[in-house]
Parts: C-alpha cells; sequence; structure tokens
C-alpha cells in the first residue's frame, strides 16, 4: 500500500439516536465527542437509523404498494399488443 494516500482508520462508538444502542466498531469517520474503553479512545458518532430499529432487520417491514407491480403493468399496458 502507498503510504500518505488512505485515510486514518479508527475506533468508533455508533449509537442509536431512538434506542440507545451501541455498536462498537472501525472507521474513518469523527466527532468531537469521544469515549474511553479500556484504555483506547472511541469517536462516539450518533445515528438516526441503525440495525436495532431499521425495519428489515427488526421484522416490522409494512408493505406499502397494495397494488401490484405487474397488475399496476398490465393494466396500463394491456391493450397494447406487440404482433
Amino acid at each position: 500500500m502507498k503510504d500518505g494516500i488512505h485515510p486514518e482508520y479508527n475506533p468508533v462508538i455508533f449509537v442509536d439516536a431512538s434506542t440507545g444502542d451501541e455498536i462498537i466498531g472501525r472507521s474513518t469517520a469523527t466527532s468531537k465527542e469521544t469515549r474511553d474503553i479500556g484504555g483506547v479512545q472511541h469517536y462516539v458518532i450518533s445515528c438516526d437509523i441503525t440495525s436495532f430499529t431499521h425495519p428489515f432487520f427488526t421484522g416490522k417491514q409494512k408493505l406499502v404498494d397494495s397494488e401490484g407491480r405487474i397488475d399496476r403493468f398490465k393494466k396500463k399496458y394491456g391493450a397494447y399488443r406487440a404482433e
């Protein structure tokens, strides 16, 4: 790897803003707030949506479209026939 072209990789804590759940990892993102865990300074980054609150991961996903895509397509283009 070339020196000086890669961003600095830091330990971070991602905090879910709505539930307060935390995910500890590493990232190039930083913040002004830090927290010491085991003698290591971690940047604290607040997130609106994480895997703790996202509907896909929680299983509370709603189906917004009441009419199916195929039905809409047939309704819109059903009169046209390619021959």
